[in-house]
């Protein structure tokens, strides 16, 4: 994270907490001859458009206020995404009982990818429920074996 995009996680990051909303991260970059601030929000349940907009207009004048962004820019609140990566145990909470991709080091059961159902997570492990053909299957990973985890699109 460059300076703009702390010094701006830092003022909004209580902000998104106060409005029960998890902020994900924060990115301040030019494209072409503009600048984009995006702030990327989550929440229990999924953050939907009406979240973002309405989070957008109460970081906006705040982040004016504060000047932290130098000239003109344009601001940009939405969902981190559908398969984006967990970073922390606040992910792992808000992906309970949604589509989870894992892939270990090394193999595991003869198997090192899965994508399944987050079942339960704690310090040393997580655990998910997946399908082979048609039978369900669980699995538990401790997570220093854990290479790649990322919320994943299950259909």
């Amino acid at each position: 994270m460059n300076r703009t995009e702390q010094e701006v996680y830092n003022h909004v990051e209580p902000i998104a907490k106060e409005n029960d909303l998890k902020l994900v991260e924060v990115s301040y970059v030019k494209e072409g001859p503009d600048f984009f601030l995006r702030v990327y929000l989550d929440k229990k349940g999924g953050i939907t458009l009406d979240d973002c907009a309405a989070f957008s207009e109460i970081i906006s004048a705040k982040l004016d206020d504060l000047d932290i962004v130098q000239g003109a820019y344009y601001l940009d609140v939405s969902s981190p995404g559908a398969e984006r990566p967990i970073k922390d145990d606040e992910d792992l909470e808000l992906t309970l009982e949604k589509g989870i991709y894992i892939k270990t080091y090394q193999q595991i059961d003869g198997e090192k990818e899965w994508t399944g159902v987050l079942k339960e997570y704690d310090d040393k492990s997580v655990t998910i429920e997946y399908k082979v053909k048609t039978r369900k299957k669980t699995i538990t990973v401790e997570r220093e074996k854990i290479a790649t985890i990322r919320k994943a699109v299950l259909i």
